[in-house]
């Protein structure tokens, strides 16, 4: 046994009472009393023994996590606080490990939390079995089955806003290590009722509202349906919406969930359909017309809904629409077709609606077993679950068949549930040599008897009026109750022959009551025989089996006319006996666990605890009983080891420690205590305590003893602590002591160290000074002498050489001032030198006018060496570039007053890009040589002075004018055939080609043009020209008036300067035949 598992139990840190059989005194108010201060401090689960009573919180705890879940794996089930993961753990356990069946009975009134506890319990068995893509596929498949099955079998009820309106009991199948295989589910008593009617404040089924609210336009187009829920009758609207439910979201929700356990996409849409045939059925509204034989007959108002539904359904609209109207009767060889009236017709709709819905349901739990079973053969464990309704009381008396059924389900449930309880507790004894003593309890064998006999039970009599020929009602079947039951100890009715009930004014006349094992339960007799027959006309029946619809062919086998049965169907009742009767059988063979759930309010609000609504659930869940069952023998037991381990402190003999075994230690422990003998019994591995109050002497001694002996653990601390303080600051006095003498002998040492230098830099300075003293006197002495020797020295020298030196002193003083001179003013240049650039004509000032000559010649000669050096960096291409600008200059330079403005611009040469653009690709075919100029100008017409747009094209050899639309060429003129061309001197861009006289190209006379462009398109004609050796050089004739020959007549072009009123632009106009006047803007 670990540490872990000794130092933790039940009994710690417990609030109220943990488990109910240790409660002292034990009563119904204690009983509740302690609930409710579990429940006000968040304990919402207690035992009672094995059994978890499980409190409905109204709110999100945080118990449920995976830290909880890994808490609760594998521990003893009174190890921990009560937790539903106790005994989820204890039943995997026992299937796993001892191969034991187990099912997990969970029970209690509507909004008691039974869905979330069996949730609770299939989440913590998915989360501890093993993992593997297959485990896990099936832990899925088996998760995702409950919202499919919630959506269709829960809705909202005062009580609940999630109810589950039908019983589950699910199987789930694992192998022999524990792994999950598959499941099997059944379904008890779907209130399918509800389908056609909701009391005041409850909603449908869930799956109405979601498909309504969640569905795609285009979906709930195809069904024929509307999101406005007040156009179905079926549907209540005083609560369509619920505060927390998503209906939307949760429609998605079950799709997926459905997709997952395995539905095909056809089989979700014929189920969907399905829904919405409900949905319109229960506006079909009928009307009476009468006959001639005086009996009314129904008829369909309005046919729209009917028509919708026959086509989802595929239904022949006139069989569904005869099937309202008409009821055959068959017996043996014989055929009758009564009339409906408008009151039989509602009865067959809703009828039919609440067996296409509940056999639907039915369709829905196979199809999900089909998908969840397991697939292998072999020997499988089981651990089944079932989540089925309370015992039901209504404290109006509202109590109907269906109340009666369920209270006989939970007759039965606690029949079981006091055998198999008893049963183990007699084994138990057995096992550990403890003598059995008969319980005393409460045997509800008798009230399951009134109930389920076959002879004279309330279901037989009740089977029996229904099959009973003549007038068969609610009444007659109470009278004949009245008769049999009469003398029955647990039946009373107002009208029965036993006469102490006669003048009992709380027993209406029209209900008998029964005292069930919880209390005594008022029913109401009337609805018993109808809702027992639940009875649909074969009409119906047969009118759904001819439906062009797969899933309704299914669901209503027995319509098919070849297989006529004309017995009677069997009625609820005895079905419902039968499945129960079933469930029983399947019970009895595994290891039962139990959890009873309890709703604390009817408000559904947190931290609010009604003592009348749960004192009334403890008594009809029969609690009470349980505790006294359980304490009937002995009420606490114990393996010894936990139980020495947790008292061994109040003995000074076991403890600490015990050397022998575990038995005896706890017979040395009791007798040291003094326990009287017959509070306790020694088992082969247990102890058995009797009394509660035995256990919590012990306890109490247990908490006295450890208070005790958390005072001495308290005293050898604190003084060990003191002491180990105390060693602390001694050996800190210590080592503070220390570091300060280290401290203080460092500061003496540094300043004996400090004087001892000063002392020595001052002897040193003293002898240091003393030395340069005479090192001075020595050095003057030194220069003293070496002054006197050299003045002495030019005496002797300049009386020798005196007659020399005066006959060539000038030339040689000459000399050398023009060397000085000369030497300062090319240091002075070198200085002073311009920059790089060709145009800068900066040269420094000369100094002397005798250097004139020099400097302007080194001028010179510095200007052509920096303009070699910036020739130097030209690229052939701009080299060319500036040829063609030095040749305008030399053209238009000072002659042609456009010239100035062409300088800054570029000579680009191909303006027209012909060869890229595909507008002069034929222009571009003409031309077979290379295009030095591309550009637009204007052709000047001698008629009226005018210009027209032309291409021209300069290449080697030619000159070309093409339209400048069409690319047509026009004229196309050898160079050599051109002799000169003659522009103004103007701010304009005329220009005249000269043709030479009697070439071909001179009949159409010359051109006389005009371009932007001019300065570059003559400067390269004329370099084109001279570039050829061939022919002569064209020359440029610069002149404001020059002749043009136009074909035979020559005409004058004279430039004048325009006066302001002709504006910036250059016009030309025919004065006469022999003149054009080009008037230029003054610049």
């Amino acid at each position: 046994m670990s540490k872990m598992e000794v130092k933790t139990s039940l009994l710690d840190n417990m609030i109220g009472v943990g488990d109910m059989v240790l409660l002292e005194p034990l009563s119904e108010e204690t009983f509740i009393e302690n609930l409710h201060k579990r429940f006000e401090h968040n304990e919402i689960y207690t035992y009672i023994g094995s059994v978890v009573i499980s409190m409905n919180p109204y709110k999100s705890l945080p118990i449920f996590t995976a830290d909880k879940v890994e808490e609760y794996r594998n521990r003893n089930f009174y190890e921990l606080s009560p937790h539903i993961y106790a005994l989820a753990d204890e039943a995997y356990r026992s299937l796993r490990d001892q191969d034991k069946d187990q099912c997990i009975l969970i029970t209690g009134e509507s909004g008691a939390g039974k869905t979330e506890a069996s949730k609770l319990v299939m989440s913590y068995v998915a989360a501890v079995c093993g993992k593997g893509q297959e485990v896990n596929k099936v832990k899925e498949q088996l998760l995702q089955s409950n919202p499919v099955l919630e959506a269709f079998g829960n809705a909202k009820t005062v009580r609940n806003d999630n109810s589950s309106r039908f019983g589950k009991y699910m199987d789930i199948e694992f192998d022999f290590k524990g792994d999950p295989l598959g499941g099997v589910i059944s379904n008890y008593l779907l209130e399918k009722s509800r389908v056609v009617k909701q009391p005041r404040g409850e909603r449908n089924f869930h799956v109405f509202y979601q498909l309504l609210s969640g569905a795609s336009e285009d979906t709930l187009k195809k069904l024929k349906l509307d999101r406005d829920f007040s156009k179905y009758n079926y549907l209540s609207l005083d609560s369509a919406t619920v505060n927390g439910l998503d209906d939307a979201a949760n429609f998605r929700t079950v799709r997926n969930a459905m997709q997952i356990v395995g539905f095909m996409e056809d089989e979700v849409q014929s189920v969907l359909e399905l829904v919405a045939a409900v949905l319109k059925l229960g506006n079909i509204e009928f009307k009476p017309e009468s006959r001639v034989n005086g009996f009314d007959e129904s008829r369909v108002k309005d046919k729209n809904d009917l028509k919708e539904m026959c086509e989802l359904l595929g239904i022949e609209q006139s069989v569904l629409e005869r099937a309202f109207s008409f009821r055959t009767v068959e017996a043996k060889m014989e055929k009758v077709s009564t009339t409906l009236n408008v009151a039989q017709a509602y009865y067959a709709r809703d009828a039919l609606a609440k067996n296409i819905y509940s056999r639907m349901f039915s369709w829905l739990v196979t199809r999900i077993n089909e998908s969840i079973k397991a697939q292998t053969k072999s020997r499988k464990k089981v651990m089944g679950v079932l989540d089925i309704y309370g015992f039901e009381i209504f404290e109006d008396g509202d109590n109907s068949f269906e109340q009666f059924i369920i209270n006989y389900c939970n007759e039965k449930l606690q029949q079981i549930f006091i055998e198999l309880t008893l049963r183990e507790e007699q084994e138990e004894y057995v096992r550990e040599g403890i003598e059995w003593t008969n319980i005393e309890y409460f045997n509800n064998a008798i009230i399951c008897d009134l109930i389920e006999n076959n002879q004279n039970g309330i279901l037989a009599m009740l089977d029996e009026e229904c099959l009973r020929p003549g007038t068969v009602t609610d009444e007659t079947f109470l009278d004949k109750l009245n008769t049999v039951c009469a003398e029955h100890q647990h039946f009373e009715s107002r009208l029965s022959k036993n006469s102490k009930f006669l003048t009992d004014h709380s027993l209406p006349h029209n209900c008998f009551r029964i005292q069930h094992y919880a209390g005594k339960v008022l029913y109401r007799v009337e609805g018993f025989v109808d809702k027992n027959n639940d009875l649909l006309y074969r009409d119906l029946s047969q009118a759904m089996y001819k439906a062009n619809h797969s899933l309704m062919k299914l669901l209503f086998p027995e319509g098919n006319p070849a297989k006529v049965n004309l017995k009677r169907p069997p009625t609820a009742g005895f079905q419902f006996r039968a499945s129960v009767g079933t469930l029983m059988k399947n019970l009895l063979t595994k290891n039962p666990n139990y959890i009873r759930c309890i709703k604390p309010n009817d408000k559904k609000a947190a931290q609010v605890f009604t003592d009348s609504l749960v004192c009334h659930q403890v008594r009809y869940l029969g609690l009470m009983e349980n505790v006294r069952v359980r304490r009937a023998g002995y009420a606490f037991r114990q393996p010894y080891e936990p139980c020495l381990e947790r008292y061994k402190m109040l003995c000074k003999q076991t403890w600490p420690h015990w050397k022998g075994p575990a038995r005896e230690g706890v017979e040395v422990l009791l007798k040291d205590l003094e326990v009287p003998e017959d509070e306790f019994s020694y088992g082969r591995s247990k102890i058995f305590i009797r009394n509660p109050r035995t256990l919590f002497f012990l306890e109490e001694r247990r908490r006295q003893c450890l208070e005790d002996l958390a005072t001495l653990i308290q005293k050898i601390y604190r003084g060990w602590k003191c002491r180990t303080h105390f060693l602390l600051l001694k050996k800190s006095q210590v080592v503070v002591a220390a570091w300060y003498r280290r401290y203080a002998q460092q500061r003496k040492y540094q300043k004996i160290k400090s004087s001892s230098i000063v002392v020595q830099s001052f002897i040193r300075g003293w002898k240091a000074r003393k030395i340069l003293r005479e090192l001075k006197y020595q050095k003057r002495c030194k220069e003293a002498v070496t002054t006197i020797a050299a003045y002495w020295h030019g005496t002797q020298v300049r009386r020798e050489y005196r007659k020399f030196f005066r006959a060539n002193a000038g030339k040689k003083i000459y000399e050398f001032t023009i060397q000085r001179i000369m030497q300062k003013y090319f240091l002075g240049l070198k200085n002073t030198m311009p920059s790089m650039s060709p145009i800068d004509k900066s040269w420094p000032a000369r100094p002397y006018l005798f250097l004139e000559g020099t400097h302007q010649e080194l001028r010179k000669i510095f200007h052509l060496w920096r303009c070699k050096k910036y020739r130097s960096q030209f690229t052939e291409e701009k080299k060319a570039i500036y040829e063609e600008k030095l040749e305008a200059s030399e053209i238009f330079k000072g002659k042609k007053a456009l010239y100035p403005s062409s300088v800054g611009q570029p000579f680009k040469g191909d303006y027209l890009e012909i060869n890229k653009n595909p507008k002069y690709q034929k222009l571009n075919s003409v031309v077979d040589e290379k295009v030095l100029l591309a550009d637009v100008v204007n052709k000047i017409n001698r008629a009226n002075g005018k210009g027209a747009s032309r291409i021209f094209l300069l290449t080697k050899k030619n000159f070309v004018l093409a339209d400048q639309k069409t690319g047509q060429v026009k004229a196309s003129v050898p160079l050599p055939d051109l002799s000169s061309v003659s522009v103004s001197t103007q701010n304009d861009g005329f220009f005249a080609l000269k043709l030479k006289e009697g070439t071909p190209s001179a009949a159409k006379g010359d051109f006389l043009l005009s371009s932007d462009r001019l300065i570059e398109i003559i400067t390269k004609l004329h370099r084109t020209g001279a570039a050829s050796a061939e022919r002569e050089q064209i020359s440029v004739d610069i002149s404001d008036e020059f002749l043009v020959q136009f074909k035979q007549d020559k005409v004058c072009v004279k430039f004048i300067q325009a006066g302001p009123k002709n504006g910036n632009s250059v016009t030309c106009k025919r004065k006469n035949n022999r003149l054009l006047e080009v008037s230029v803007p003054s610049p």
